[in-house]
This record gives structure tokens, C-alpha cells and sequence, in this order.
């Protein structure tokens, strides 16, 4: 089997499998971080996979592309790769991958465009309901409070992000509970989960039948919002942050017998309050390495008959 044939095969295998395995892994709810890592690795090789099989497909079609790819590398490295024994399929198998390559830049454009967009507009929005005072600067201050019945809190990013709050929540939030939220709201910002919730949107948009984009889209939104819990339950206490989650949504219906659109945070709360234990140091250290290790598999199959040939 051909170098670009059998990266094709380990991308569409690890593309299935994948969700998979992960959702039989008990220990994502316990690690979330090391969670998102693993889900990144993944995700990574199996665009690895792709873009070099498209890489090598090419190569074999087209000789103006074999000369740069392989231009420094001996005649032995180029004779390893049997590139003449591809047939016609390369040119098409090249072309299609090229096309899907495009295709998730042209995503991921429209997601940060479209995201800039609500985000510039939310911040109109905020400028409307709680206007500049005379002489104050714009963006000195990181928390802004919004006049409201409505129970609300959340982090709005940017070149200077804010914590916007409602003086409904201020009287409804306890003790630590503001700064347990703060604190949520913070571990998002610190870890940029933006930019990977419009990765993983982006994929999922443009390739909705490609099982672990869709998997890894869920799981982002999922994962960062127990990460970001477990930031501020470090600091304030697993109850702080689960009373902070239950006094800000409890008069929406999210802890009813009807489903809601935020139906994951009675699951978060539960989580919190169970306290369940970490894993060991050492666990995390060797999951976190294994995932590591996972985009090298692709690397291995291509770089394999060069350094068989050079060796």
C-alpha cells in the first residue's frame, strides 16, 4: 500500500474510531484539561493524516510538485516512496483533499468574522446600557455592572476583556460566589477556549458528516466549561461555584424535569458537588504524554521508507 493511501486509510480510521474510545474514557469529567489536550491531539492527527496524504497524492501526480517536495532528499529517499505506482486516483485524491483543506480555512474564516461580529456588537450593545461617564477612559475597567432583572453573568473577550454582571445577580450572588464567578469567567480568558470553541465549530460546520469533528465540537463546549469550573473551584471551593451556577440559572428552568438549552449544568453541579478525586500526578503526566505522542503516528508513516531508505 502507498505512503498517501495508507495516511488516507489512518485518517478516515482514527476520524470513526476515535469518539469512540474517548467516550469510553471515565476520566474525562475528573481531568477535563487533560481531556481537551487529548481531543486536540487527536484531532490534529487526523488533519495530519489528510494533509499529507494530499501531500504525497501530489507528488505521484504531478512532477513540478515532486521536484519541490523532494528536491534535497537523495534518489534513494524518492525511489522509497514508489510514487509512479500511485496510478491515476493521486491526481483526484490530491485535488479533493486540496479542496477540504480550503474549504476548513474558508470555516474558520467566516467562524472569527462572525465572531468579531456578535462580538463588536454585543459591545455596542454595552455601550448603549451603561454609557462612558464625562472624563472616563474606555476599557479601564475589567467588570462592568448592567442595570437588570435578569440574572446574568458573563465574560465578554477582546483586546481589553470585561466581566459583565447585572445588579440582579449582584444581589443574588453570596460571599465569594461574584468571585468564584470571576474566577470561572477568567480561567476561559487565560486558557483562550475561545479560539478553540471556533476551531472546533469551524470544522464541524464545514465537515457535519465527519464524526470526530462533530464529537469534538460538543466535547469542547462541554470540557471548557468544567475546566474553567475546576479553576475557580481551586480557589474558592467546589460549593462556592456550584451555589454561584445554581443561583444564577435557577430562575430559567435549568434544573426542571424539561430539557433547556443549558442542559449540561445540572450535570456541572452535580460534578462539583461530588467532589470526585483527581487522578494521580503521575496519570496525568502519562496521558498527557500518550496524546502527545498521537499526531506522531501520521509523522511516522510518512517519514518511515525516507529514513528506512537513509538508514
Amino acid at each position: 500500500m502507498t505512503v498517501s493511501f495508507a495516511l488516507l486509510l489512518l485518517g478516515v480510521v482514527a476520524a470513526v474510531a476515535a469518539p469512540r474510545l474517548m467516550s469510553r474514557a471515565d476520566w474525562r469529567e475528573r481531568e477535563p484539561v487533560v481531556a481537551l489536550w487529548v481531543w486536540q491531539c487527536v484531532v490534529a492527527a487526523v488533519l495530519l493524516c489528510f494533509g499529507l496524504s494530499m501531500t504525497f497524492s501530489a507528488a505521484a501526480a504531478w512532477k513540478a510538485v515532486r521536484g519541490q517536495i523532494f528536491a534535497p532528499a537523495p534518489h534513494g529517499v524518492v525511489e522509497a516512496y514508489a510514487l509512479a505506482a500511485y496510478g491515476p486516483w493521486s491526481a483526484v485524491i490530491a485535488v479533493l483533499l486540496a479542496c477540504g483543506g480550503a474549504w476548513t480555512a474558508a470555516m474558520l474564516t467566516r467562524e472569527i468574522r462572525d465572531a468579531r461580529r456578535r462580538r463588536g456588537r454585543r459591545r455596542a450593545e454595552l455601550l448603549v446600557r451603561a454609557p462612558l461617564l464625562p472624563g472616563e477612559e474606555p476599557g479601564g475597567d475589567r467588570l462592568v455592572v448592567l442595570e437588570g432583572e435578569r440574572l446574568d453573568a458573563w465574560w465578554l473577550p477582546g483586546a481589553t476583556p470585561r466581566l459583565v454582571v447585572t445588579t440582579a445577580a449582584l444581589r443574588r450572588l453570596k460571599g465569594h460566589q461574584l468571585d468564584a464567578v470571576l474566577a470561572h469567567e477568567q480561567g476561559h480568558v487565560r486558557a483562550r477556549h475561545d479560539w478553540l470553541l471556533h476551531c472546533a465549530s469551524a470544522l464541524a460546520v464545514g465537515f457535519p458528516q465527519v464524526p470526530v469533528f462533530a464529537a469534538f465540537r460538543d466535547e469542547m463546549h462541554r470540557l471548557v466549561e468544567l475546566a474553567a469550573d475546576d479553576v475557580a473551584s481551586r480557589r474558592f471551593g467546589r460549593l462556592t461555584i456550584a451555589l454561584a451556577l445554581v443561583e444564577l440559572n435557577e430562575d430559567r428552568g435549568v434544573f426542571g424535569p424539561c430539557p433547556t438549552p443549558h442542559a449540561e449544568l445540572p450535570q456541572r453541579v452535580d460534578r462539583l458537588l461530588a467532589a470526585a478525586p483527581r487522578l494521580t500526578a503521575g496519570r496525568r503526566l502519562r496521558l498527557t504524554a500518550a496524546a502527545s505522542l498521537v499526531p506522531a503516528v501520521p509523522l511516522l508513516v510518512a517519514f518511515g521508507p525516507g529514513l528506512s531508505a537513509l538508514g
